[in-house]
């Protein structure tokens, strides 16, 4: 098998997984905002969830840092390219480093 085959094939498949993940963080997160404000009892069982969580957006966020910094200069909009890396994560970054874009 060759890598490229390997990286058409699961990279649709990260991309989807990845953007319902993160969107079930940022979910699962605001959930937990509305607990604590409304002095509603979250279970203690879902502490490691949310630390996971927390660390999984926190990296995608620094991810989308990286690739705002750097789309300008491969001649992709800053802002937009930066949604789409914290929503796919790595492959974003991949996708704009690739080499054969250039």
């Amino acid at each position: 098998m060759n890598l490229n085959y390997i990286k058409e094939k699961i990279s649709p498949i990260i991309k989807v997984i990845s953007t319902v993940l993160i969107a079930s963080a940022i979910g699962l997160e605001l959930w937990n905002v509305y607990a604590v404000t409304n002095n509603i009892q979250v279970p203690s069982s879902l502490n490691p969830i949310f630390w996971i969580e927390r660390f999984a957006v926190s990296c995608h966020l620094i991810e989308a840092v990286i690739a705002a910094f750097y789309a300008p200069s491969r001649k992709k909009m800053p802002i937009q390219y930066a949604t789409y890396t914290f929503f796919v994560g790595t492959v974003g970054l991949l996708e704009l480093f690739d080499k054969k874009d250039e």
